[in-house]
């Protein structure tokens, strides 16, 4: 790959537009996301060990919850720290290499957690209209394969993007009109035939996005029928309520991937463009820990008793 790369392209960096903003501004910007960043680690990580630390939480639903508290550090990090060095710096360059590198993580983390909701609507699917057939159909194996199948075809998917991007010339330093190397921005720098690259963006791009949300919405349907079918009084309510912080996440992640990349040309802006990204790389990320243990009873318990512990432990 960095033989491609030397082959196609004389240019060594890009500038990264960032966030815009008079300098004053920028200071400004540099706080807010720094705490929100540093407010996604800790919320991220305390979902991670409230999980892994309490044998009632061992369940499907809280493995890949987990694994998606993982990748949303990962998607947050891959974006938001080069932008808070850019800013501090004030040297607003990306090079080469490392805006393909970015893209990579950027693309594989931000597929991830499309795929990792669709598997957990999956799970409360089989939780709420097969409870008998539960233990069989999600199974440790079942789970494993899942999460092993939601890996490797990010990992393709991304890996394919950044393999293609690598095949174009940039023959001038051009500004990347975001604040990181997202696809789009840094094909409109290239100098050479982009063609096959915005198919596979087109073709790749609107799979990944589209299929894993699909299958979140017959994956509801069902629930919901499920549960309008149930005549035990409060019995809907109880089994809905396993799914609203879950249902939550999906609303904001989709709400704001969608604004970002299906907004018509009518209305879309590259400003526009910048805070919805910055919205789904680190607010989405950031609000994810609240509403899993402000909506979740057992999360709640879990996080209560992992705090209360460590505070023991200091003592």
């Amino acid at each position: 790959m960095q033989q491609i790369m030397e082959n196609q392209t004389s240019v060594s960096e890009f500038f990264l537009r960032g966030i815009p903003g008079s300098p004053e501004q920028q200071q400004l910007f540099f706080g807010i996301f720094l705490c929100m960043y540093l407010v996604t680690l800790t919320g991220n990580v305390l979902i991670i060990l409230a999980i892994s630390s309490d044998p009632h939480l061992h369940t499907p639903m809280y493995f890949f919850l987990a694994n998606l508290s993982y990748v949303d550090m990962g998607l947050t990090s891959s974006t938001v720290t080069k932008m808070l060095v850019n800013i501090q710096t004030q040297l607003h360059t990306i090079s080469y290499v490392g805006c393909l590198t970015q893209m990579y993580f950027f693309l594989m983390f931000g597929d991830l957690d499309s795929f990792f909701l669709a598997v957990m609507a999956y799970d409360r699917y089989v939780a709420i209209c097969r409870p008998l057939h539960y233990c069989t159909v999600m199974s440790l194996q079942v789970c494993s394969l899942l999460l092993a199948l939601c890996w490797i075809l990010t990992h393709i998917v991304a890996l394919t993007h950044t393999l293609l991007m690598a095949r174009l010339s940039f023959c001038v330093v051009g500004e990347i009109a975001h604040f990181f190397c997202d696809i789009i921005p840094v094909l409109k720098l290239s100098c050479s035939d982009t063609g096959i690259n915005e198919l596979m963006v087109f073709a790749l791009g609107g799979t990944v996005l589209m299929v894993p949300f699909i299958c979140i919405v017959i994956s509801y349907i069902h629930i919901v029928s499920a549960i309008l079918r149930v005549r035990t009084p409060g019995g809907g309510s109880k089994a809905f309520s396993t799914c609203s912080s879950h249902l939550c996440v999906v609303c904001v992640f989709y709400g704001t991937l969608f604004s970002a990349y299906l907004c018509p040309p009518s209305v879309a802006s590259e400003d526009k463009d910048i805070a919805a990204a910055a919205v789904y790389t680190l607010v989405t990320p950031m609000l994810n820990p609240f509403i899993y243990s402000l909506r979740n009873k057992d999360m709640k318990v879990a996080l209560k008793r992992l705090l209360s512990h460590r505070r023991i432990t200091a003592s």
